[in-house]
């Protein structure tokens, strides 16, 4: 997004992700069926065969909220356009009934009466004043009298109804607006995930950066393994989450919690003997039907609102042997983050056996 908004060079390729130019990894992955998080964060999961849709219904809010543009602001001008159209209707209808469309129809030679609503003399005119009530357009030509008490019913129940659609309609265009999805486009990650040795032990690693300079309150950090597993009983669970504990970039455990993202860091996961991965060695891994799943959730310090970005590896994304190359140095006495850099790698020298063989070694 902000490379096509000329922000940054296209070359970058900030869009979340940033490529890296390097070979192909050296064992090929068999193919994967589906993919449970895509690359952008978008989750790769169709509802079907909901058979209660008036649930949606009953909290119409949300659902406005969550559907696309373009049909939000199709409800968005239909809602004012069809009140103005029914109530316009009931202003006609009142000056009808009153003969107020007719002015010379009275008896002859006595004075017309008062009108309810003055200067109504068609359904157009009717539709005007309708519009200037709901929106408090007042022009001066056209008002409700005391003639009926009917009027000035309808002029209550317009009102309060323009105040309701008003709140309804702009609230869910704010929200819309105020999406916490758009805090996480400036949010990036890696696009590939490395296998390297850092303090004698195997570890994945992957780098996460934000561009702007507000900062994630409170930022937060889940790493979670997706595969399919059967049970000793035989119960296959095609979607199994488990979670792997994440070490802070400069040593000492802080579990998910407490990261400090002034400047893009290299989040690792050691693979120990708690780990689903010990047992994986290099074309081990290129041989699994796994997806490493990477979820930053924190507030947002402009606005207060909680935003949560997500990002996915797969086998063939996550490359052995190599490991992010530094991108902050120090320039005139501040340092300096190279987006350029962000997601290039190095080959570095790593056992190909898995961490069991490593420490049993």
């Amino acid at each position: 997004m902000l490379a096509r908004r000329g922000i940054i060079p296209e070359e970058y390729l900030l869009t979340r992700l940033v490529e890296d130019p390097f070979s192909q990894p050296r064992y090929r992955a068999r193919q994967r069926k589906a993919r449970f998080v895509a690359k952008n964060g978008a989750c790769n999961v169709a509802h079907k065969n909901i058979r209660e849709q008036g649930r949606f219904l009953q909290d119409v809010f949300t659902t406005l909220v969550d559907l696309k543009w373009h049909y939000t602001l199709v409800i968005f001008t239909m809602s004012f356009l069809c009140s103005w159209l029914l109530f316009a209707m009931s202003w006609w209808l009142i000056a009808f009934a009153h003969g107020d469309l007719d002015p010379g129809g009275g008896s002859p030679g006595l004075a017309p009466a008062p009108p309810c609503v003055t200067s109504i003399h068609s359904f157009a005119s009717a539709f005007l004043f309708s519009i200037e009530v709901q929106v408090t357009i007042g022009f001066g030509s056209r008002m409700v009298t005391e003639e009926c008490p009917l009027a000035v019913t309808v002029l209550i129940v317009q009102n309060i109804s323009g105040l309701i659609i008003n709140a309804v309609m702009l609230g869910c265009i704010f929200m819309k607006t105020a999406q916490a999805n758009r805090r996480a486009e400036t949010l990036i990650f890696s696009k590939y995930a490395v296998v390297a040795t850092r303090s004698g032990k195997l570890c994945v690693m992957f780098r996460l950066g934000d561009l702007r300079k507000s900062m994630i309150i409170g930022a937060a950090i889940r790493l979670q393994l997706v595969r399919k597993v059967t049970t000793p009983e035989g119960e296959v669970v095609p979607i199994s989450q488990i979670d792997l504990a994440v070490d802070h970039p400069v040593g000492g455990s802080v579990g998910i919690k407490g990261i400090f993202l002034v400047s893009p860091i290299v989040v690792a996961h050691t693979i120990d003997a708690k780990s689903p991965l010990y047992h994986l060695s290099a074309s081990g891994l290129q041989q699994e039907d796994l997806e490493l799943v990477v979820v930053l959730e924190g507030v947002v310090e402009t606005t207060g609102i909680t935003t949560q970005a997500r990002t996915s590896y797969l086998p063939d994304e996550i490359l052995w042997g190599r490991r992010f190359v530094p991108i902050v140095g120090e320039e005139e006495g501040r340092y300096t983050v190279d987006y350029s850099k962000f997601g290039k790698t190095v080959k570095t020298h790593t056992p190909l056996c898995s961490a069991r063989e490593l420490v049993e070694a």
